[in-house]
């Protein structure tokens, strides 16, 4: 067996030395690399290339390399360029001697670093870093001059609150990570940077609290990212789908925020964020379900306030769900449900319209997802006006024309209302969708089926996870340690229990799996069940 692992061992090491050797070394004359970023860029009009001479008697060429529109030009020009031009450089010092005076006196740049390669060389230059190179070595520095033009820190706008910081992330993936910072001043606030993408070469950062995110969901978030293999990563929404535990499905899986103070919360509680340059979204892993009808401002106000709010949030989330469903399966199969009074004002109002419920439904629900959807794409002046003007026109001119009821107005008014009572946009979107499943179940089998949609619906939702948890945790498996602290119930911050545990307990079964793409739990082996008496390894 020893034998065995040694011949395996040697062979991985044959295989890194072959990988090394296919990088290709950077070349000791300074216009062959010149020509080489030229040809390999395709002489591109924003890479910008400067060259200097150094020394008096026998000057040396020097070259500062860099990409405009994504560096620091003040940076460059005074910490660079300037430091080197008022420097003196002994003249019978080597190509080497030069570097290293370079990189020790010569260039006022906090983030310093050479390499030798010319992959390490274009992946450092397209990161927005200036490129020095000197004739006769084979070595290159790389100064950390990172800016350019971005977009300035601005209040979050899919995530409002009342009461809470107006600070919101932006697309640059370093401000994010200092904002995060900015809230957790701990040494054990730990980040590891990755590159994602053949094409794009995307950062992607995990940030976590070490010592209370869970060390086996830590490692499976970070094992599923470097198992991605795609051309290119433009948001943090492509992460997303590659790493969710279950694609089939519509509620979410993952958690984003574009709040520091949110994000910051979660980590606290031993969650994994995911940030991903270029994206104002930040992931968060594992998500539950309870989570997405919390906001960050649950914690800035009276705790009997907020778990009122609570309530209603569910409340709601249901009503956008059943309410188009219950109506028709109530004046469809079970009119004797409904007082004598209503049902004979209903039955007054449908007499002229020619559709059955369903229909009548159906043709109210996709109107309206058209007119929401049309206002979202239209421009924020005009947006609002057609939303709200279009819905109100379409639904009077349909009442008068008989195509639809007064009732199924009203019905269908409701259920958007609630449907934007969600907290989470993602979990709103999946009410919309399974709304429609609701009311065909409805058409068909009346009351019967939507309650059959609902233990459907329970039991999907107790099947799903994220990264080993379930989705339903504390919930389903129950975890009365948590109920009563922060889910449906907020107690006040001076009774709540340590939040982080509802995380830390979990996942105690969790492995790393050797695996291409997420696929379904049961399937995936991230839960293990506990051996029963009788069992062998084998089963």
């Amino acid at each position: 067996m020893s034998s065995f692992f040694k011949r395996l061992k040697k062979k991985q090491n044959s295989i890194h030395h072959e990988a090394v050797k296919e990088k290709k070394a950077i070349s000791t004359s300074l216009s062959a690399n010149l020509e080489l970023v030229k040809q390999r860029t395709g002489n591109s009009s924003d890479i910008s290339i400067r060259t200097l001479k150094i020394g008096e008697v026998s000057p040396k060429c020097l070259a500062i390399i860099f990409i405009e529109g994504i560096v620091d030009t003040k940076a460059i020009n005074e910490k660079i360029v300037d430091s080197i031009m008022s420097k003196s450089f002994p003249d019978h010092d080597s190509s080497q001697h030069l570097i290293q005076s370079l990189t020790d006196e010569g260039i006022a740049i906090g983030s310093i670093k050479t390499v030798n390669t010319q992959e390490d060389l274009f992946l450092a230059l397209m990161d927005g870093n200036t490129i020095i190179l000197l004739d006769g070595t084979d070595q290159a520095i790389i100064a950390n001059t990172a800016g350019g033009e971005t977009r300035s820190i601005q209040e979050p706008e899919s995530q409002v609150s009342v009461r809470g910081p107006r600070d919101g992330f932006t697309e640059s993936i370093q401000t994010n990570i200092s904002l995060v910072r900015r809230r957790i001043r701990n040494p054990d606030l730990w980040v590891e940077s990755m590159k994602i993408g053949k094409k794009t070469k995307t950062n992607v950062a995990i940030m976590y609290l070490n010592g209370h995110a869970n060390e086996k969901i830590v490692a499976e978030v970070r094992h599923r990212l470097k198992k991605i293999d795609i051309e290119s990563i433009l948001e943090s929404g492509y992460i997303e789908q590659l790493i969710e535990d279950q694609a089939f499905t519509t509620f979410p899986t993952l958690y984003h925020s574009e709040r520091p103070d949110a994000v910051a919360g979660n980590i606290l509680e031993g969650r994994i964020a995911i940030f991903v340059d270029g994206s104002p979204y930040v992931l968060l892993a594992p998500a539950v379900f309870i989570q997405f009808f919390q906001s960050v401002e649950d914690y800035y106000a009276r705790f009997d306030i907020i778990t009122a709010l609570r309530f209603l949030r569910i409340l709601t989330f249901f009503i956008s769900i059943i309410a188009p469903s219950v109506y028709i399966a109530s004046t469809t199969f079970h009119q004797e449900m409904i007082p004598t009074q209503l049902v004979i004002i209903i039955a007054a109002q449908r007499e002229n319209v020619p559709f059955p419920a369903f229909v009548e439904a159906l043709i109210m629900e996709i109107t309206f997802e058209i007119l929401r959807e049309a206002g979202i794409r239209m421009p924020r002046a005009v947006g609002s006006a057609i939303s709200i003007v279009g819905a109100l026109v379409i639904g009077q001119a349909a009442v008068q024309a008989g195509i639809v009821s007064p009732a199924m107005v009203i019905i269908v008014s409701i259920t958007a209302i609630a449907n934007f009572a969600t907290p989470s946009f993602t979990m709103a979107i999946s009410a919309r969708l399974i709304r429609f499943l609701f009311m065909f179940s409805a058409a068909v089998f009346g009351l019967y089926g939507v309650i059959l949609g609902m233990i459907l619906l329970t039991v999907h939702l107790c099947a799903l996870r994220s990264f080993g948890v379930p989705y339903m945790t504390p919930l389903a498996p129950i975890s009365p340690d948590n109920v009563g602290g922060d889910t449906l119930v907020r107690a006040p911050l001076w009774k709540t229990r340590e939040k982080a545990n509802l995380i830390m307990k979990q996942g105690e079964n969790l492995y790393s799996e050797d695996m291409d793409k997420p696929k379904p739990p049961l399937s995936r082996g991230i839960i293990t069940r506990k051996k029963k008496k009788g069992d062998t390894d084998e089963t």
